[in-house]
C-alpha cells in the first residue's frame, strides 16, 4: 500500500456518525488518531438536530457508520440538506439500504443482476414464484446481515412463508421481493470497492447446513485474486449506486456468468482484513481525506 495520505494538524475535522463502536468504527478511529486527524464521534442515539438551523457539529465531513438503516438516512438527509459533506451520501444510504432501489440501478446501468420480480399481494408472490422456479429467494426490501432471507423450496415452503409475512411483518413485508436463487455451491465473493477500485476480495462460505455466506452468520473467508472481468463489475456496481466505498457481492454461477447480488453501503471487513492483511481503515480513511482536499481544492476561485 502507499504512504498515507497526511493532514497537517487542525486543517481537518471528521465526523464518524455512528450507533456503536465496533471493531470497524474501532479501527477507523485508531487510523484517524494515528493520522492526529482531529475527530467527533457522533452518536446517533445522542444526537438532536435543529431542523431550521445548520448544526454546528465542527466537522469537515461526517463518515457515515450507523447500524439502523432509519436514523442514517435521516440524519445524513438533515446534514447534506445544510451543506456538510458526508461519505457515504444520503443517495447511497437511500439506495443501497432498499434492495429494490439497488437493483434498479444495477438494472439501469446494465450491471447483471439475478432476475427479480416486484409483487404487492400474497398471491401475486406466489405466481412470481412459482414463474422464476423453485428454488427462490425472498428477501425482506430492507434489512442486512443475511436476516430474514428465506430459500424457498417449493410450493409448501412457499404459501407458509408468504403467509407469515403476510399476518405476522410489517407494512414493508407486504412489499414482495422475489428473486431467482443461483446455485454456488456454498460459496460466493465479496468485493471490497474503495475510490472506484477494488482494494481486496474473499471467497466466503456457508457453514455447514447454510446456505448464507454471511461472516456475520459464521461463513468463513479466504483471500481470492479476482479476475479483471469481476473486479470491473464489482467498480460498475459500486458506481450504480454512487458509492465513495461499498462491499460488492459477486454470485459466478455454474454457466460461466458472474452476478451482482447486492451492494452494501456500509460494509464490514473483519472478514477482509483478517484473511487478506489489508488495513481497510487506511483506505478508507486515505479516500476521504482526499475526497475533502479536492473538493476544497475545487471550491477555490
Amino acid at each position: 500500500m502507499s504512504d498515507p495520505v497526511r493532514v497537517p494538524p487542525g486543517e481537518l475535522t471528521v465526523g464518524v456518525l455512528l450507533s456503536r463502536v465496533r471493531v470497524e468504527e474501532k479501527l477507523l478511529l485508531e487510523e484517524l488518531e494515528r493520522r492526529h486527524i482531529a475527530t467527533k464521534v457522533i452518536d446517533d442515539r445522542e444526537l438532536v438536530l435543529a431542523l431550521e438551523k445548520k448544526p454546528e457539529l465542527g466537522v469537515d465531513v461526517v463518515l457515515e457508520r450507523c447500524i439502523q438503516h432509519s436514523r442514517a438516512l435521516y440524519a445524513l438527509s438533515v446534514l447534506e440538506t445544510w451543506g456538510i459533506k458526508t461519505v457515504n451520501t444520503f443517495e447511497v444510504a437511500d439506495v443501497c439500504g432498499n434492495k429494490l432501489l439497488t437493483t434498479m440501478r444495477l438494472i439501469r446501468d446494465g450491471v447483471p443482476s439475478p432476475r427479480t420480480r416486484l409483487a404487492f399481494t400474497p398471491e401475486s408472490a406466489l405466481a412470481a414464484v412459482e414463474e422464476l422456479g423453485y428454488p427462490a429467494v425472498l428477501k425482506p426490501l430492507v434489512g442486512s446481515w443475511g436476516r430474514l432471507l428465506s430459500k424457498v423450496n417449493d410450493r409448501d415452503a412457499a404459501e407458509s412463508i408468504l403467509e407469515h409475512k403476510d399476518v405476522l411483518g410489517t407494512y414493508i413485508h407486504s412489499i414482495y421481493y422475489v428473486q431467482e436463487y443461483i446455485p454456488k455451491p456454498g460459496r460466493d465473493i465479496r468485493a471490497f470497492v474503495v475510490g472506484g477500485r477494488v482494494i481486496g476480495a474473499i471467497e466466503r462460505s456457508a457453514p455447514a447446513g447454510e446456505w448464507r455466506t454471511n461472516v456475520s452468520r459464521g461463513g468463513r473467508a479466504r483471500a481470492l485474486e479476482i479476475p479483471a472481468e469481476f473486479e470491473r463489475l464489482a467498480v460498475r456496481a459500486a458506481a450504480a449506486v454512487g458509492a465513495d466505498y461499498a462491499g460488492v457481492d459477486l454470485l459466478p454461477s455454474r454457466s460461466g456468468e458472474v452476478f451482482v447480488a447486492e451492494v452494501n453501503g456500509i460494509p464490514g471487513w473483519r472478514g477482509l482484513a483478517a484473511a487478506t492483511g489489508i488495513d481497510v481503515a487506511a483506505v478508507i480513511v486515505d479516500h476521504l481525506v482526499a475526497r475533502v482536499q479536492g473538493a476544497a481544492a475545487a471550491a477555490r476561485p
